[in-house]
């Protein structure tokens, strides 16, 4: 399935000591959780943030969110089916035919 995705962040937001040098430039490494299933009260799929070291990941370190994600596009390709629960003894007594 392809997706499009808008990103918008408001850079003074950035915290500058984590961007970093590379061989072609600056960068800056980010962080988004988007759910294409639902959107909030302004249509956002989800939010960016920084993204944290694994230390700070253990100590539960909180960056600030630096802006939204929202999906525009999706090419129509069927979800993934969700996964159910094991069903019981009952239950799958009821879809047998005898």
């Amino acid at each position: 399935m392809k997706v499009g995705i808008s990103v918008r962040i408001d850079v003074t937001k950035i915290d500058k000591s984590r961007l970093y040098k590379g061989a072609k430039g600056t960068y800056l490494d980010l962080t988004t959780f988007v759910d294409t299933d639902q959107q909030d009260q302004y249509e956002n799929n989800g939010f960016i943030s920084q993204s944290l070291t694994k230390d700070e990941r253990e100590a539960k370190y909180q960056t600030p969110i630096l802006g939204n994600v929202k999906v525009f596009y999706t090419d129509g390709a069927a979800k993934a089916p969700a996964i159910a629960s094991n069903p019981t003894i009952e239950e799958m007594d009821e879809d047998i035919p005898f």
